[in-house]
C-alpha cells in the first residue's frame, strides 16, 4: 500500500500553515506571562524543528497495511547544521512511557544530538535512524564513532496501525532534513498525528515565555506531544472545560450506535505526554533537571494527573555555554545562579500550559483505525464556556 507521506520541506508554507491556525491567543484566553516573538520553541536562539507526518488508508484495521496516522517530530537544539552538544537534564513525572538515551544524559549532562519523539512502537526504527543521519552529517566519522540518540513516545494505537511499524528510517530522515526555525506547525502532525489528549483530538502544541530585562531578559520555549487525561479533568485558564463540554467522546463511526455509546463512557487517564523545554539561559545540568520538572506543573494546571498508565517524561536544555564539551582543557562556563532561577520555573509552567492548550486548538478532527473518530476541541463551544466564566480577555 502506498503510504502519503506529508512532509513539511520548506519554511514559506509551513508558516503559511502554522498561522492560519487559531491559537490560545487568538481566542482571547487569559495566559500569564509574556511571549516570545513567535510564541513558540523556536524563539529560543538556534532552535529548529521538523515533523514527517503519515496519513493514509481508512476503515478496518489490517495490521500492517493500515489505516496509518503516525509521524515523527524532531527537535534539534543548535539546527541541523551543528553538532556541539548542549547542557541537558530530564525528569519522569510517571514511568509508563520511554525516552532512550537518558541514562548517559543524566550521567554526562550533556544532550548528543536531537529530541525525537514518535509513537511507542516506533522509537526503536527512530533511534537507529538518527545514528545513521548522525553519521552522514558528521564533519568526520570519530565525531560520531558511537551515538545514543533521545527518543522519546506516546501511543497512537487508537487511532494508528501501531504493530503495522509505518515510520521508516527515511521518515526520521525527512522529519530531520526538514527542521527549520520559524514558525512551528502544530496539531494533527509528525509524532502527534495519531494522539488524543483529555479524549479530544491532541497532538503537537508549542509555545514561549520572555523574561523582563531585570530577570535577564532570557527566553523559554516548550514543544509537547500530548496524548494524555481524562475528559472531566480538563481545564482551561482555570475552567473546568472538561465538564462543561462532555461530548462528544471517541466513538465508532456511525457515533450513536450502541458499540459507540459503550466506547464513549471510557474516560480513564489513558495516554502520556513528552515535554521538551528549551532557554537560552546560562543553566547547567542540574539547573536544567530542575526545569524539567516544572513542565509537570504545566500539565496539573491543565487537569493532568500523571495516571497509573500514563508516560510524562520531561526534557530541559541550554543553548548557552557553546563548545562546552570540546576537549579543549578547563572550560569556561556561564552559570545563573540558583538565587535567580525562579523566573524561569515559572516561565516554563506557563509555556507548557500554553503549548497543551494550543495543540489541543490546532488539532482537527480524525478518523482512524477502525472509524474511531475523536473529535477536535470546539473553539465556540470553548468561548462560550470561557466567557459564562467570566474569562474571556477584552
Amino acid at each position: 500500500m502506498k503510504v502519503a507521506l506529508c512532509l513539511a520541506l520548506l519554511a514559506a508554507p509551513v508558516a503559511t500553515y502554522a498561522q492560519q491556525k487559531e491559537r490560545a491567543r487568538d481566542l482571547r484566553i487569559p495566559l500569564d506571562g509574556t511571549p516570545g516573538p513567535l510564541d513558540a520553541i523556536t524563539d529560543v536562539p538556534g532552535v529548529e524543528v521538523g515533523h514527517a507526518t503519515l496519513v493514509s488508508g481508512s476503515g478496518k484495521l489490517v495490521v500492517g497495511k493500515g489505516p496509518v496516522r503516525t509521524g515523527v517530530t524532531a527537535v534539534l537544539p543548535r539546527g541541523k547544521r551543528s553538532g556541539d552538544p548542549v547542557f541537558a537534564g530530564w525528569f519522569t513525572l510517571n514511568g509508563n512511557g520511554e525516552m532512550t538515551g537518558t541514562t548517559w544524559l543524566e550521567e554526562s549532562g550533556f544532550l548528543w544530538g536531537p529530541v525525537m519523539i514518535t509513537n511507542t512502537h516506533s522509537v526503536g526504527v527512530v533511534r537507529d535512524a538518527v545514528i545513521e543521519w548522525l553519521v552522514k552529517q558528521a564533519r568526520s566519522l570519530s565525531e560520531y564513532d558511537w551515538s545514543l540518540p533521545v527518543v522519546a513516545e506516546t501511543w497512537d494505537g487508537s487511532l494508528n496501525d501501531i504493530n503495522g511499524f509505518h515510520v521508516k528510517k527515511e521518515h526520521v530522515f525527512a522529519a530531520l532534513d526538514s527542521a527549520h526555525g520559524g514558525p512551528v506547525t502544530e496539531g494533527n502532525v509528525g509524532g502527534g498525528t495519531g494522539m488524543i489528549c483529555h479524549r479530544f483530538k491532541g497532538g503537537i502544541g508549542t509555545a514561549s515565555r520572555r523574561l523582563d530585562s531585570k530577570d535577564g531578559g532570557y527566553t523559554v520555549g516548550v514543544l509537547v506531544q500530548c496524548n494524555y487525561g481524562a475528559r472531566p479533568q480538563l481545564r482551561i485558564a482555570g475552567v473546568p472545560v472538561g465538564r462543561e463540554i462532555p461530548d462528544p467522546l471517541p466513538c465508532h463511526e456511525p457515533c450513536g450506535s450502541p458499540r459507540s455509546a459503550r466506547d464513549a463512557r471510557l474516560a480513564a487517564d489513558v495516554g502520556s505526554i513528552i515535554i521538551v523545554v528549551a532557554t537560552d539561559a546560562p543553566l547547567l545540568p542540574h539547573q536544567l533537571k530542575r526545569v524539567a520538572k516544572r513542565a509537570a506543573l504545566g500539565v496539573g494546571k491543565m487537569g493532568g494527573v500523571g495516571g497509573n498508565s500514563s508516560g510524562d517524561i520531561f526534557i530541559a536544555f541550554s543553548t548557552a555555554n557553546p563548545r562546552a564539551a570540546a576537549d579543549t582543557g578547563l572550560a569556561g562556563l556561564a552559570m545563573l545562579p540558583n538565587e535567580r532561577i525562579t523566573p524561569l520555573f515559572e516561565a516554563t509552567v506557563q509555556a507548557t500550559e500554553e503549548a497543551i492548550i494550543n495543540a489541543l486548538l490546532a488539532a482537527e478532527t480524525m478518523t482512524g483505525a477502525d472509524d474511531l473518530k475523536v473529535t477536535a476541541l470546539p473553539h465556540d463551544r470553548l468561548r462560550e464556556v470561557l466567557r459564562k466564566y467570566n474569562r474571556l480577555n477584552p
